[in-house]
């Protein structure tokens, strides 16, 4: 571990819950940007636009743009550029994926694309995306979350039915969103660090924390989120911190700065 020149930061579950800040959240990114730490904001989230999460955050009084938020959605687009996707997500991306073709036909697809899980998730809607995967067409996931956090508790998400489709299909999915290394290496030349002056800091052990450690990069786990107490525990390691919440990352990043 080398001495942390940039941050990267999953938001929901370590900034906020339900997009409401977490205690402490704003102060300590506000302290970042007082004491010249770069940082990204590096998040699987499907519901919401990049610039629909820049927007509300900023709101809250987090000190972040458009330019500082890489998504799950973003990455895709850029990698499926020009791809008849068959979509399947809840909450409207539309603006984030104008470089893909969305088709409704199962039959006209070369992609099931697979966002984050909510209503939209009924028998109707994977029997359509089945349907398309025996057609020929790929299986793509955003991400492969099992579950999140929300005001009123953990919430299934979209790994589970990726996985599903995996078992009924044959196929094997390619993830685009965390836990893949594209995904952080293109936010590490964002900030333009390397793996090794990099720190992460996630609720998520297997996709933020992990899946960054195994990269070269500082792994922080926040008892926040998906890993607040009672949660279950998910993973094949140990982070290289633990934060009771990323209240206490400035006093983290000043001892390992010093």
């Amino acid at each position: 571990m080398g001495r942390p020149e940039g941050v990267l930061l999953d938001i929901d579950g370590v900034l906020t819950v339900s997009w409401q800040p977490i205690p402490g959240a704003v102060a300590a990114l506000r302290e970042l940007r007082a004491d010249g730490v770069p940082y990204v904001l590096l998040t699987n989230t499907t519901s919401r636009t990049r610039r629909s999460i820049a927007e509300t955050l900023a709101a809250a009084g987090f000190p972040v743009s458009v330019e500082s938020v890489l998504t799950a959605p973003a990455a895709t687009a850029a990698r499926l550029a020009g791809t008849r996707c068959l979509l399947l997500n809840s909450g409207d991306i539309r603006e984030d994926l104008a470089a893909l073709e969305l088709v409704d036909d199962p039959d006209d697809a070369e992609v099931v694309l697979i966002g984050g899980a909510g209503p939209e998730f009924d028998y109707r809607a994977l029997n359509r995306a089945f349907a398309a995967l025996r057609a020929g067409a790929r299986l793509v996931a955003m991400h492969r979350n099992a579950y999140w956090r929300t005001d009123e508790g953990l919430r299934l998400d979209s790994g589970t039915f990726v996985t599903g489709l995996e078992y009924a299909a044959g196929v094997r999915a390619e993830v685009l969103g965390k836990p893949a290394e594209a995904f952080f290496v293109g936010a590490l030349e964002q900030l333009g660090v390397t793996a090794a002056e990099a720190l992460i800091v996630g609720d998520d052990i297997e996709s933020d924390v992990l899946a960054a450690q195994r990269l070269g990069i500082t792994g922080v786990l926040v008892r926040t989120g998906k890993a607040a107490p009672g949660a279950p525990r998910r993973g094949d390691g140990e982070p290289d911190h633990v934060l009771d919440s990323v209240a206490s990352l400035p006093e983290l990043l000043a001892r390992l700065r010093r």
